[in-house]
C-alpha cells in the first residue's frame, strides 16, 4: 500500500471535487491539474462495462472524475513521470476506488511493452500541448514534461491510443485549438476518425481556446459539431458558466 504523501509532505495539498466528495492530491510547486482536465473527464460518455485507458494520467485526477461519474467503468491510468504517479496511486487508495483503478508506472511510448493491443473500449488523454523550442519551458521538470512535448508529442499519444483500442473503440482528447491540425492529422493517420467535436471558449466573444474530440478507430466519416462551450460567463474570469459549474458537482 502506497504511502499517504499528503500526511508527510507539506509541498502536497489536499483538493476536493463534488463538494469534498473526492480528494485529489497534487504538488503545490510541480504539476497542478487545470480546468483541461476537468472538461476531458466530462466530455467523454463511458459505456457501462467499458474499459477506459487514462494516458499520461498525472495524478489521476481524470480518472478519479470518470469513475466517480461512471461506476461500471474499470480504469487504468498510465503515467511516466514517478512523482506524478506516487500521487496518482495515493489518489486512488485515498478514494476508495483501488478495485476501479489499476494504476501503472510506465512510458505510452513503449506502451506494448506494458499492455495488451485492442484491450480498451476507451482511451482518454490529456497531451502536452506546445512543441519544444516554442514558448517558456518551466524549468520545474514535472511541469516541464506535462506542458511540452518533452516526454511524448502529439503523434505519439494518438498512436498508443490507437494501439491500445479494440476496433470501434473510442478515444478522446484536449488540445489547443490553435493546434488542431495537428490533432485531428494524427487521428486520421492512426485511423481514428473524428466523431464529435466541440471548441471551448473562456468566455462568450472570445477566439476558441480549446478542442475537444471523440474520435472511433476504423470509424466512418460522420462528425458532429457539438455547441461551443463557455468556461465563464464573461471576461473577468469571476464565475464560471452554469455548464462549466455542472462538472464539479
Amino acid at each position: 500500500m502506497s504511502k499517504d504523501l499528503a500526511a508527510e509532505d507539506s509541498g502536497i495539498s489536499v483538493d476536493t471535487l463534488f463538494n469534498g466528495r473526492l480528494v485529489c492530491c497534487q504538488s503545490r510547486r510541480g504539476y497542478r491539474f487545470s480546468v483541461d482536465a476537468v472538461l476531458l473527464a466530462n466530455f467523454v460518455k463511458p459505456r457501462a462495462g467499458d474499459r477506459a485507458l487514462d494516458l499520461g494520467a498525472g495524478c489521476g485526477v481524470i480518472s478519479l472524475i470518470m469513475a466517480w461519474r461512471s461506476p461500471e467503468t474499470a480504469i487504468t491510468a498510465l503515467e511516466l513521470q514517478p512523482s506524478l504517479f506516487e500521487l496518482c496511486r495515493s489518489n486512488i487508495e485515498r478514494n476508495g476506488l483501488v478495485s476501479r483503478i489499476h494504476g501503472i508506472h510506465g512510458d505510452l511510448r513503449r506502451i506494448s511493452s506494458l499492455l495488451e493491443a485492442a484491450s480498451f473500449d476507451l482511451v482518454v488523454c490529456n497531451p502536452p500541448y506546445y512543441k519544444v523550442g516554442s514558448g517558456r519551458i518551466n524549468p520545474a521538470s514535472e511541469r516541464a514534461a506535462a506542458r511540452h512535448e518533452i516526454k511524448a508529442d502529439i503523434n505519439q499519444c494518438v498512436k498508443a491510443a490507437a494501439w491500445a483500442l479494440r476496433s470501434h473503440g473510442r478515444a478522446a482528447f484536449i488540445f489547443p485549438v490553435q493546434r488542431g491540425t495537428a490533432l485531428l492529422t494524427a487521428l486520421h493517420t492512426h485511423r481514428l476518425e473524428a466523431k464529435r467535436l466541440q471548441v471551448v471558449y473562456s468566455f462568450p466573444g472570445a477566439d476558441g481556446r480549446l478542442l475537444m474530440v471523440e474520435a472511433v478507430k476504423a470509424g466512418g466519416e460522420e462528425l458532429q459539431i457539438l455547441p461551443p462551450f463557455y468556461i465563464y460567463r464573461a471576461a473577468d474570469g469571476r464565475q464560471y458558466t452554469s455548464e462549466m459549474m455542472a462538472f464539479f458537482s
